[in-house]
C-alpha cells in the first residue's frame, strides 16, 4: 500500500480528523471547527496530472510506475464493489447496497487517477435534492420519502471513469433517398357517391453514395466501474470537465472512492460504441437527401489517448420493506438519479379513484 493512500489528516489544533469541506479548497475539522486549505496546484502539476495516455501503451499494461498504485481496498461481498478507504475511517456501510464494510488489507495494482473533481455540494444539500426528486415522483411510498429524508445520511464517494480521445477518419457506403410525388387517380364515397379525386403519392428515389467523413473526439466519458447501472450514471451527466484539477489525496479527506472494476480494454472497446453511433449519425449528414441507408462504415482510429479520472456523487442505500433502494447524486451539480419506488396503495387508490370518476361522468352523461 502507497504512503499517500495510509495517509491519515490531523487537525493541528486539537489533532482530530479533518475532512475535505465540499466546494471549499480546505479540509475542515468537524470537532473543533479548525480549517486548513488545500495548497493550489501549480501549472506545471496541473499540465503534467491533464495529460493523456497513450491507450496503445496502457492496453499493454506499459505505463510507468509513477502512473501506477496499489491501493488498500475491500469488496463488499455482496453486490461486488471495490471500495477505497481514506483517513482515519476503518468501517463503514456499503454505499452501494447498505452491506456492513470493515476495511481490509487487500491490494491491487492499478492505474493511478490523475485528476478529480472535487466535490462541490455538501451532505445536507444533496440530502435535499434527493428528497425533493422522491417528493416529485407520483405513487412513491410516503413512508420510505420520509425515511429517505430524515434517515442516515449520504455517502460521499468518488466515482472512477475512463475518458478516451481519438482522430478518426470514416469511408461509408450507403444510398441517398430523393422523395418526388406522382399523381394517381382514386376513387372515394362522398355521402353515398363514388366520385373520382387526383392525389401526390410520395415516392423515394435511392441512389448509390459512398464517401469519407471525418472527427475528433475529446474526452469520451466511460463510467470505471460495474457496481452502479449505466442508465443511473447517465442520467447524472453532464460534468463540467473543465473543474478537473490534478489528483490530490487531501480531496478525498472523509470519503471514499471505488476502484475501476471495468478495465482498460473493456472501457476503450465501449468508448468506440459511443464513438459509432456518433458517427454513424455524421454519415447520415454526409449522406444526405431526404432519407438515409447505411450499408457499411470502416474507421481508423489515431491519436488514442486515455486518462482515469475520479468523479464525486453521493450516495444513499435504503432498505425499506424489505428492498433496498439506491439513489445518487451528482457531487458537482445536485442532479439526482435511482430506484422509482412504487407504492402498491397509492397505485390502487388512484385506480379506484379514476374509476369512480369515470362513473360520475357517464352518469351524468346519460
Amino acid at each position: 500500500m502507497s504512503a499517500e493512500h495510509d495517509r491519515r489528516w490531523p487537525c493541528d489544533s486539537c489533532g482530530a480528523e479533518l475532512r475535505f469541506a465540499p466546494g471549499q479548497t480546505q479540509m475542515r475539522c468537524d470537532h473543533c471547527g479548525n480549517v486548513q486549505e488545500i495548497p493550489a496546484a501549480a501549472v506545471h502539476d496541473r499540465r503534467t496530472a491533464l495529460v493523456e495516455h497513450p491507450l496503445a501503451q496502457g492496453l499493454r499494461n506499459d505505463l510507468p510506475q509513477t502512473a501506477m498504485e496499489e491501493p488498500q481496498t475491500t469488496r463488499c461481498t455482496n453486490c461486488g464493489a471495490l471500495v477505497e478507504f481514506e483517513g482515519a475511517k476503518h468501517a463503514t456501510a456499503c454505499p452501494f447496497c447498505a452491506t456492513p464494510l470493515v476495511i481490509g488489507t487487500g491490494t491491487n495494482r492499478q492505474i493511478k487517477p490523475q485528476a478529480l473533481i472535487p466535490f462541490q455540494l455538501d451532505e445536507r444539500t444533496a440530502r435535499d435534492a434527493m428528497g425533493k426528486w422522491l417528493g416529485s415522483l407520483w405513487f412513491a411510498p410516503g413512508g420510505l420519502v420520509e425515511y429517505a429524508r430524515k434517515g442516515r445520511t449520504l455517502s460521499g464517494l468518488y466515482m472512477p471513469y475512463w475518458t478516451f480521445d481519438a482522430a478518426t477518419q470514416s469511408r461509408y457506403a450507403g444510398q441517398r433517398g430523393t422523395y418526388y410525388y406522382e399523381t394517381r387517380n382514386v376513387t372515394v364515397v362522398v355521402d353515398g357517391k363514388r366520385q373520382q379525386r387526383r392525389e401526390q403519392v410520395r415516392k423515394t428515389r435511392w441512389r448509390s453514395v459512398s464517401g469519407r467523413v471525418a472527427r475528433a473526439f475529446d474526452d469520451v466519458l466511460v463510467m470505471a466501474a460495474q457496481s452502479l447501472p449505466r442508465s443511473y450514471t447517465k442520467g447524472l451527466e453532464p460534468w463540467d470537465l473543465g473543474a478537473l484539477v490534478p489528483y490530490r489525496a487531501d480531496y478525498l479527506a472523509g470519503f471514499m472512492a471505488e476502484g475501476y472494476t471495468v478495465s482498460l480494454s473493456d472501457g476503450s472497446a465501449h468508448a468506440k460504441e459511443i464513438m459509432a453511433q456518433v458517427i454513424k449519425r455524421d454519415v447520415a449528414r454526409d449522406i444526405g437527401g431526404d432519407e438515409q441507408r447505411i450499408s457499411a462504415v470502416e474507421t481508423n482510429y489515431g491519436a488514442e489517448t486515455f486518462k482515469h479520472i475520479l468523479l464525486p456523487i453521493w450516495m444513499a442505500a435504503y432498505k425499506y420493506n424489505g428492498k433496498t433502494y439506491r439513489f445518487v447524486v451528482n457531487g458537482q451539480t445536485g442532479k439526482v438519479q435511482g430506484e422509482r419506488p412504487y407504492s402498491i396503495w397509492k397505485i390502487t387508490f388512484a385506480v379506484l379513484i379514476a374509476a369512480l370518476l369515470l362513473g360520475v361522468f357517464a352518469y351524468l352523461g346519460q
